[in-house]
């Protein structure tokens, strides 16, 4: 079998700080920012110009504390080691707003589902960590349904079953190694999966699952939001996925309300197919929210199951959902189904091509869409930890400018998306749609663009040169080229 290419260079081993430029914090709320550089450890860190309660650690290069310092702080991030040293202009921003560009991180279902449990998530953390990935910007560990057991405590909260013996320690842990932790709910009386949920018939939140799956998925009289919001912020929790159907704008809102009085800044992230004619509110209250239903390993239908949907169905039909994309609101068409996937103890390798998988994250990069990744952390091999870590490509979704990118152009079987970047470049996708290999010529004009322009092909880090007019490419089947382009001076 043929190796499938890996485009991307290896990152140097001098420093390099990849991530996202900038960072939101409520006033008064923890802090915690690993900063995501590459090179050749051990390295050196340090900031200047952090806002007053915030500090960093040297050696880990996490800053940590609180602020209540309102505004916008101009930081500089520096990081040196044997061979060299880098610096980089970042901003933290204390506010109203977090989230300020697209989660990143991993998600269990996609890969453990039914049968994840704490030590599951812990190796998934410390996988992370030691692959690399959290030195380009992967930083949620987030926990899916079935860990749910009874409700009590001092909140009277759900509380972890068997499989989650201590979720404080869990998010200790994760913290500790510089990432954050996510936990799931659902307002429903009982979950997808068939766990509590955050409502029940009875005031004293009793709880029996059901025997028929269609009778779980409902609302209880009694909603107890405000206790789990308590407790996940207690344990140490930075993520929520709230997971019903469909997503109703008064539990959007009790739930957002209820995070937002814990004083811990925990994103609120709603799953699933949130509904259109809400959008506009429902962006307003979460920052991000589902666009469809759930994501399968494949390019096109059919899929395994009726509410299970191709990649290509799902990423080539967000253009409507696009207005609603910024900073601290994300649309959000599913986890990334790259790597070892399954639902299950029983994971094979994606169904997706290598060129797929390129299209696939360049996709999602484009669509400005949370990054979540849904697989094995400890099966990486050496083309998904390409795929992963390309700061270049990475730099596109998390672009400050927060717009989502729009279909501009369909040229034969090519489909042309180009998304706005904040230093006044844009980023250009060309989805080969066909079933062979295409030529086309991108006239700059149709697009939008002046006529002049300097190139870079961004999953190569390569510069292809100051081009008048057009640009020629050939796209395989299936696959993308994904360019920076930006106006040449005068």
């Amino acid at each position: 079998m043929v190796s499938p290419e890996i485009r991307a260079p290896r990152p140097p081993q001098t420093p390099r700080i990849n991530g996202a430029p900038c960072f939101g914090v409520t006033p008064g709320a923890p802090f915690l920012y690993t900063i995501p550089a590459s090179g050749l450890r051990p390295m050196t860190f340090s900031a200047a110009g952090l806002p007053p309660g915030l500090s960093i650690d040297s050696t880990t290069g996490r800053i940590h504390g609180s602020t209540t310092a309102l505004g916008e702080h101009a930081v500089t991030l520096r990081a040196s080691n044997t061979l060299g040293s880098a610096e980089k202009s970042f901003r933290i921003v204390v506010g109203d707003t977090i989230a300020l560009t697209p989660p990143m991180g991993w998600n269990s279902w996609n890969c453990w589902a039914y049968t994840v449990d704490q030590d599951k998530v812990l190796r998934s953390a410390k996988a992370l960590v030691s692959a690399g990935l959290a030195d380009h910007g992967w930083s949620y560990i987030n926990i899916d349904d079935t860990w749910q057991g009874e409700r009590g405590g001092p909140h009277f909260a759900i509380q972890p079953n068997e499989k989650f013996p201590d979720l404080k320690k869990l998010c200790d842990e994760i913290h500790a190694l510089g990432l954050k932790a996510g936990i799931y709910s659902s307002p429903w009386i009982t979950t997808y999966g068939g766990y509590r949920g955050g409502s029940s018939d009875s005031p004293n939140g009793a709880w029996e699952k059901l025997a028929d799956y269609e009778c779980n998925k409902r609302l209880g009289k009694f909603r107890f939001a405000a206790n789990d919001a308590r407790q996940f912020a207690e344990w140490g929790f930075d993520y929520l996925k709230y997971d019903w159907h469909p997503n109703d704008i008064d539990h959007t809102r009790e739930m957002a309300e209820a995070l937002l009085r814990t004083g811990r800044d925990i994103v609120l992230s709603l799953s699933n197919s949130a509904p259109f004619a809400d959008a506009a509110e429902l962006s307003s209250l979460a920052n991000a929210w589902r666009t469809t239903g759930d994501i399968v390993d494949v390019w096109t239908p059919p899929t395994p199951q009726p509410w299970q949907f191709a990649v290509s169905e799902i990423g080539f039909n967000q253009d409507a959902w696009a207005p609603f994309s910024r900073p601290g609101h994300w649309n959000d068409p599913d986890m990334l189904v790259l790597g070892w996937v399954g639902w299950g103890p029983q994971l094979h390798a994606t169904r997706l091509t290598p060129a797929e998988q390129y299209s696939h994250f360049s996709l999602w990069c484009l669509l400005a869409a949370p990054l979540l990744i849904g697989c094995d952390l400890e099966r990486l091999d050496d083309f998904t930890l390409g795929l992963l870590t390309n700061d270049e490509v990475i730099a596109v979704n998390q672009d400050a400018l927060g717009l989502s990118a729009r279909r501009v152009a369909t040229i034969g079987v090519i489909d042309v998306f180009k998304k706005p970047l904040e230093d006044g470049s844009c980023a250009v996708g060309l989805f080969n749609r066909g079933e062979q290999t295409s030529s086309m010529r991108l006239r700059f004009d149709r697009i939008g663009l002046a006529t002049g322009q300097s190139v870079r092909d961004l999953w190569r880090q390569h510069d292809l040169g100051d081009i008048d007019g057009e640009i020629a490419l050939t796209i395989a089947a299936h696959d993308v080229e994904l360019l920076r382009l930006t106006p040449r001076a005068a």
